[in-house]
């Protein structure tokens, strides 16, 4: 068994390909008309497909209950492109417990994207700023064998 691509379902295929080719940089690698697969896995499907697909008359948006997770290594540089993206945010850059930075913010229908800092960015940021490999590991609560495998 094999995981092939994240679906998302969208109202508008051409909206949707906009977005993430303006926000992520993704590029339609595979067009189905009714299904396209972008750069990076994300497979986008019309909803009025999908229906008959399932059999059903009604898809239902924003749920809050899914997310699709990306990480990025240059985070600051995503932010502040994302600014300049109109997007609406579930909420703006925090800063988890364990030291990671994220953004989450809606697509056109809705469904939550989430980005995240890398986490061996997260973790050379602490130890570039003076923290030992174990307090590192204490701080992002992880085992010390990640954050020495963050150091090469």
């Amino acid at each position: 068994m094999k995981l092939k691509n994240p679906m998302l379902v969208v109202n508008d295929i051409d909206q949707s390909v906009d977005f993430y080719k303006k926000v992520f940089g993704f590029h339609v690698i595979m067009d189905f008309g009714a299904n396209k697969t972008l750069t990076g896995g994300l497979a986008l499907q019309t909803a009025e497909t999908y229906k008959e697909f399932i059999g059903t008359k009604e898809i239902s948006f924003g749920g809050n209950d899914f997310e699709i997770y990306f990480e990025e290594d240059d985070f600051d540089k995503f932010a502040d492109r994302l600014k300049e993206c109109d997007v609406e945010y579930v909420h703006p850059v925090k800063e988890h417990s364990w030291g990671q930075r994220v953004v989450r913010f809606y697509d056109p229908d809705r469904h939550i994207i989430e980005v995240g800092e890398n986490m061996k960015v997260v973790c050379r940021r602490f130890l570039e700023s003076g923290m030992t490999p174990e307090q590192a590991a204490e701080r992002m609560n992880v085992p010390v064998k990640f954050v020495k495998a963050c150091m090469r």
